[in-house]
């Protein structure tokens, strides 16, 4: 019995994993506040799942406020973009729907295609802009290109996003379940089924904390060695983001 409530044990493990997805929820919520900075906590709050997936979290909230910092402005940019997109399709479709003119069939097909095409790039964006370094409009591309790459997982993403309104409504008595892991849930999961695309992408590089990062020494130090004539990181199809200080690459 005292194995089972062991710190190792797969209960204890997994109850820790419930408590970091309950802070990460708290956060996004707070910090999505001001609406403007729903994009910069959405992208913090992916690159933090992602480390959890990988068994490679180590403080949430500082890892969350870094990721927050180091993206806030592309990612501000990105989801800005994204409302203005949405607002428009949805001005279109009301547009289709309560006309009195009768508009061509063809119009209805276009306004359906960019709207799914926009779903499957939105899917992945934000964890895209949380671990590789690029443009916006290349964000926006590699988004929608991992879309359809992982065909079959974008699906099962975009469920694991249904299913939090979707219990909202009809079954309201758990609602505080909803509340505290409504958000970070879902990316849990999806980042569970990304995280094998992601590494495609990414180069074969030793993984490293952040907290051994902050205690390594720097150029100029004592103990700084500095190795010459050897690449530190291969070069990947997308490149990875590096952090302040020389912390971890960043999707």
């Amino acid at each position: 019995m005292g194995r089972f409530f062991d710190l190792d044990s797969p209960l204890m493990s997994t109850l820790s994993k419930l408590a970091d997805l309950i802070i990460l929820n708290i956060l996004v919520v707070i910090c999505s506040l001001p609406l403007f900075t729903i994009g910069a906590s959405l992208t913090a709050m992916h690159y933090v799942v992602l480390k959890m997936v990988r068994n490679e979290e180590g403080y949430i909230i500082k890892s969350f406020f870094k990721s927050f910092k180091q993206n806030f402005k592309q990612a501000t940019i990105i989801w800005l973009i994204l409302l203005v997109v949405i607002g428009v399709l949805i001005g279109d479709f009301l547009i289709l729907r309560f006309s009195a003119v009768a508009l061509p069939q063809w119009l209805h097909v276009v306004i359906l295609a960019i709207a799914v095409i926009l779903l499957f790039a939105t899917v992945h964006l934000f964890p895209v802009l949380s671990r590789f370094e690029n443009t916006v409009l290349n964000t926006y591309r590699n988004s929608f290109f991992m879309g359809i790459l992982a065909l079959p997982r974008t699906v099962l993403m975009m469920i694991c996003w249904i299913i939090p309104p979707v219990v909202a409504v009809f079954a309201p008595q758990i609602m505080p379940i909803v509340f505290v892991l409504g958000i970070s849930g879902p990316a849990y999961f999806n980042a569970m089924l990304y995280n094998k695309t992601f590494k495609r992408f990414e180069p074969e590089t030793e993984v490293v904390s952040d907290e051994e990062w902050s205690m390594a020494p720097v150029e100029g130090e004592e103990g700084y060695v500095e190795e010459s004539g050897e690449q530190t990181e291969p070069e990947a199809e997308i490149p990875e983001k590096e952090g302040e200080n020389g912390s971890e690459s960043q999707d």
